[in-house]
């Protein structure tokens, strides 16, 4: 198997409310059948019905809600930027489930969570630079 992911996809209790809050924060999607794509560097973040993807991934959802024992995160160039984007989060509706501050690790960072409770994490971390294109590279921690 390859390392790589291609599709994140989050089940979300009303797409056309959980769409309006990703264009807020300036992502632009197609919707497709009443699920949404994002192009998101060199994968894709879809939306779709909660229901739907438990009933097609095979899994019972007993109705949602709470932590879903996934984070997403997003790497940004500087302490600021941080602090900016969880302020547009904010400002889009998003519940800012850890205010951005420094890092065990020696970064800045900080959480919000969607209107559907998916909570992304927002960090400058020093140890992971991104390429011009937006792209990590995980150290080699063993040096």
């Amino acid at each position: 198997m390859e390392q790589r992911i291609s599709l994140v996809t989050l089940g979300v209790a009303d797409v056309t409310r959980a769409r309006a809050f990703y264009e807020r924060l300036g992502w632009r999607g197609q919707e497709v059948e009443e699920t949404v794509f994002f192009q998101a560097g060199g994968l894709a973040l879809v939306l779709w019905g909660r229901a739907k993807l438990a009933d097609d991934a095979g899994v019972d959802d007993p109705g949602g809600g709470g932590f879903g024992g996934m984070t997403l995160a997003q790497n940004v160039r500087s302490r600021a930027e941080v602090d900016d984007l969880i302020a547009a989060a904010a400002a889009a509706g998003a519940e800012v489930t850890r205010p951005a501050r420094e890092t065990f690790y020696g970064g800045y960072a900080g959480c919000f969570a969607d209107p559907d409770g998916h909570v992304w994490e927002i960090a400058w971390n020093p140890g992971f630079p991104l390429g011009t294109d937006g792209t990590i590279t995980v150290p080699d921690f063993g040096a």
